[in-house]
């Protein structure tokens, strides 16, 4: 798919791989509109590249059918949609003293997975809304290395992450009659707030992991594997790593 003037909706795009993805898109002629659910960071992203800002909370679905009205209104049948919003925190299944984490594990799953899910399922109804000759859209999501090398703690995160790699086969089957293909990027340990905030003796370690290049990824290297997929036609229905070789460990 051409990136100029096409139309892109970014989730997470407040910060880290979603305000990456937002500027490198937008380098290459994409019209942007950045959800997020800070709408401060939503709206501070739009400005710098040129586009619109929306706070949403994507497990919403009420809120997310909005939104999306709202930002085909003002620019149009959207194009393409790369979902970063998500979260990620750890706890063991049985903690300590019994303590179990169902909660936490819900509330993983309807972020990351379901809150995935209702973007791709509206913004793939705004694809199909008109006739289209070739390619109707893209739909990138982010599943993570986790879903096949989850360590100890990652129960939660693991699974939803699965589900979110598991989700591009059937959906892009299922999308193929419109145009639209689907494709998941599955990054290892990259550059983000939270690693940002890792003591340096830390990072310094997990970097020593790395094989190739041995350093942590950059935020416009997975926004630049995003710009690939989109711009190459045969890229469907797959989960792509984006980890320099690295396999995590079991803890």
């Amino acid at each position: 798919m051409e990136l100029a003037n096409a139309h892109a909706v970014i989730t997470g795009g407040g910060s880290g791989l979603g305000a990456a993805t937002a500027h490198r898109l937008a380098a290459a002629g994409a019209r942007i509109s950045v959800l997020d659910r800070d709408a401060a960071s939503a709206q501070a992203t739009a400005e710098a590249v040129g586009g619109q800002g929306y706070g949403v909370d994507v497990c919403d679905e009420e809120a997310v059918a909005a939104r999306v009205s709202q930002l085909s209104a003002a620019q149009g049948r959207p194009r393409i949609l790369v979902n970063c919003a998500g979260i990620g925190r750890a706890a063991r299944i049985v903690g300590k003293e019994g303590k179990l984490s169902v909660d936490l594990f819900q509330q993983t799953i309807t972020v990351n997975l379901i809150g995935s899910y209702i973007m791709m399922s509206y913004i793939a109804r705004e694809m199909m809304s008109e006739p289209q000759e070739g390619e109707a859209g893209v739909i990138i999501n982010t599943a993570s290395v986790a879903y096949q090398d989850g360590q100890l703690g990652q129960a939660a995160y693991a699974a939803s992450k699965g589900g979110i790699a598991a989700l591009s086969l059937p959906a892009a089957r299922e999308f193929s009659t419109a145009g639209i293909r689907v494709v998941a990027i599955a990054p290892g340990l990259f550059e983000t707030a939270m690693t940002q905030t890792l003591p340096d003796d830390v990072r310094t370690a997990i970097s020593a992991q790395i094989p190739y290049p041995r350093r942590l990824g950059l935020a416009d290297e997975y926004a630049r594997l995003a710009e690939q997929i989109i711009t190459n036609p045969y890229l469907n229905g797959t989960t792509i790593r984006l980890d320099g070789a690295m396999r995590l460990p079991p803890r």
